[in-house]
């Protein structure tokens, strides 16, 4: 189990950041989704034992979040989304003081800086004092500082937030890479829908400090029973007001029709229906949702 938490409440004075919150995530790359104010940084905070907790508790990868947060931050990595570099200093000295602070040794340290920098493309910038770094230079350092010490859980906080374009692909690139290709569980936090399907193929949902939904990816976005769409040769009006002497709701969807079917009617007769009235269906599938769909689903219900 990547993480396991149970009744975990925390609150900022009258505010209740998480509220008993109890949520338990496979290893794999997992997506966590959710408004603003939902609680993803303070869950984020409390995985990684930076803030004390109310009730509850939990592990990470079989550590007590309580008892061994030290334990708990030398096998994890963490990209912030706030900037935390040192100005002066070069990014091969930062990445390698991120891999003493996990407990790495100097040599061992400064070697391993080197092979990440190379891996996130910052090879030849190594030496040069971080502040002349781009954008989406300084989020790939973060990168480099976050791995170096090979982790076993990688925590990315709104990784691609502000980026340019390429920026961005280079980013998930690394990200896919790491979970797909490195074996490196992953949580990533992003209100960048897309971004999450690219990277995760487990997505769990916050929603004022509460769990609102969780689970693989592709089950979330199995279609919704009942709904098909539809396209035919022609007439899809004619259709529609067919369907609507039945009691069948159909909705245009560009160049098709949403039909909702009830629980009581099978979906062929959507095929007898058309066979019997001269018109020729082209196109029928189940509707398939799309993660924002997922994500507007459970934060309305």
């Amino acid at each position: 189990m990547l993480f396991d938490l149970a009744n975990i409440t925390k609150s900022y004075g009258p505010v209740i950041a998480l509220q008993d919150l109890t949520v338990a995530m496979p290893e794999g790359a997992i997506g966590l989704l959710g408004p603003n104010g939902a609680g993803k940084t303070t869950m984020i905070r409390t995985l990684l034992g930076l803030i004390r907790i109310n009730a509850g508790g939990g592990k990470v990868l079989g550590m007590d979040i309580r008892r061994q947060r030290l334990d708990i931050r030398q096998v994890v990595g963490f990209v912030p989304e706030d900037e935390c570099l040192f100005p002066g200093v070069g990014g091969g000295g930062v990445v390698a003081f991120a891999g003493r602070l996990c407990g790495m040794g100097g040599s061992d340290a400064l070697q391993g800086a080197h092979e990440v920098l190379d891996y996130v493309g910052l090879g030849e910038a190594r030496y040069r004092p971080v502040e002349s770094y781009s954008t989406g230079m300084k989020q790939r350092l973060k990168l480099a500082a976050a791995i170096v010490h090979d982790p076993r859980l990688l925590i990315l906080d709104e990784p691609t937030n502000g980026m340019d374009p390429a920026g961005r692909e280079e980013i998930l690139k690394l990200a896919q890479d790491l979970a797909r290709n490195k074996g490196m569980s992953l949580l990533f936090s992003s209100h960048l829908l897309p971004d999450v399907e690219a990277v995760c193929d487990h997505v769990m949902v916050l929603g004022r400090g509460r769990l609102l939904t969780q689970g693989k990816l592709d089950d979330l976005k199995q279609g919704a029973a009942g709904r098909y769409l539809v396209r035919l040769k022609d007439d899809h009006e004619r259709f529609s007001a067919l369907l609507a002497q039945r009691g069948i709701a159909a909705t245009p969807q560009g160049e098709e029709l949403l039909v909702t079917m009830p629980e009581t009617q099978p979906a062929n007769l959507l095929w007898s229906l058309a066979h019997e009235n001269g018109l020729q269906i082209r196109l029928l599938r189940p509707q398939r949702s799309t993660l924002e769909d997922v994500f507007l689903r459970a934060v309305r219900d």
